[in-house]
């Protein structure tokens, strides 16, 4: 997010329609082409997509689980740095899936709820 759009949506001045924050169109394509070439289509549901999304969640939070704050301050220097990083690639990779199955525009999506958080926790007066 560039400097400006960030003080706008902390602001809470995000015109979310236009606002791009991140562009998922590429990955879109490319788990869209992994799943047509092994015929996944058929287990890719919303409700499936869903569940293996926070199975993957549960695994990150696993890492941390009996870390202590300090600990999980600092596990991208640790061994655990790698299964961390494949860890949060899993779970981008199944919500792009799942707003793509779904026909959410994961960008409008994130721009809006900027938008509503700006305006439900406002940024005190500098």
């Amino acid at each position: 997010m560039t400097a400006a759009l960030n003080e706008a949506s902390a602001q809470g001045n995000v015109d979310a329609p236009h606002a791009r924050l991140i562009e998922t169109a590429g990955l879109e394509t490319a788990l869209q082409a992994f799943a047509d070439a092994r015929h996944w289509q058929q287990y890719h549901t919303p409700k499936n997509l869903a569940m293996a999304l926070s199975v993957e969640v549960a695994e990150l939070v696993e890492i941390f689980q009996w870390q202590t704050d300090a600990e999980a301050q600092t596990v991208m220097q640790t061994t655990e740095a790698r299964h961390v990083e494949q860890e949060l690639a899993d779970i981008a990779m199944y919500l792009v899936r799942l707003s793509s199955v779904l026909g959410v525009d994961l960008n409008r999506a994130v721009a809006d709820k900027l938008v509503m958080n700006a305006q439900k926790y406002p940024a005190p007066p500098a």
